[in-house]
């Protein structure tokens, strides 16, 4: 039994549920599409370069959800879960959680994107534990602002380190799945590194060190 750690976004699933988080509420006519499509894509491009402003991201991401209820965010979660995220679960990858399961592992999945778009996707993928970025909340109604620490890049570790104190959880025998060149803070600190369909930062990386590489398409 060890920790099993997954990454979301181009990890477990085969695309990225904030940027397609952004895409959604466009087609929903909840934003402006031409200036919030191409704040979405400049964001993701800042990502993908691992030059991105985390808060500046996530007051982008969560100002359109200002005022709502977890109530009328459920609804969204929903229809976004079926329409959007539905089509990006590999098999591949459920077989890996599968068989992390059998083997009776803690599984964890820790990304970047806030909880209000990760928890229902967690659920739907079976993975009990979920560190994620977390989101404010002012008599019962989301205020638009990020709340704590970000799990993005080193942020992750920070993260991590509390869950695990909390949890008492070991870090003995851990694992961490990820893409992105910005989750080296993290791979570098678990025992067994795996870069998944990783980004050519993170292959080159992946490469030099050793460090396993899979497929999950």
């Amino acid at each position: 039994m060890a920790l099993a750690i997954f990454d979301l976004d181009e990890t477990l699933l085969s695309g990225d549920s904030d940027h397609v988080w952004g895409q959604y509420i466009v087609e929903k006519g909840l934003v402006d599409a031409k200036l919030y499509g191409a704040e979405n894509d400049r964001f993701y491009g800042h990502y993908k370069a691992g030059t991105l402003d985390i808060f500046a991201y996530l007051q982008f991401v969560l100002r359109p959800m200002a005022g709502m209820t977890l109530g009328e965010i459920e609804a969204l979660q929903k229809d976004y879960l079926a329409l959007k995220i539905e089509p990006l679960i590999t098999p591949k990858a459920l077989a890996l959680l599968q068989w992390h399961r059998e083997r009776g592992d803690t599984l964890l999945m820790i990304t970047a994107t806030n909880e209000l778009i990760t928890a229902p996707i967690a659920r739907r993928l079976g993975v009990p534990n979920l560190i994620a970025c977390q989101v404010e909340f002012e008599g019962g109604r989301v205020t638009g602002r990020p709340k704590g620490v970000p799990s993005f890049r080193e942020g992750k570790v920070t993260r991590l380190k509390a869950w695990l104190e909390e949890t008492k959880t070991p870090l003995q025998g851990s694992c961490f799945y990820s893409d992105s060149r910005n989750d080296l803070p993290l791979l570098e600190f678990v025992e067994r590194p795996v870069a998944v369909d990783p980004d050519p930062e993170l292959k080159k990386a992946a490469l030099e060190r050793g460090w396993e590489i899979i497929s999950l398409r």
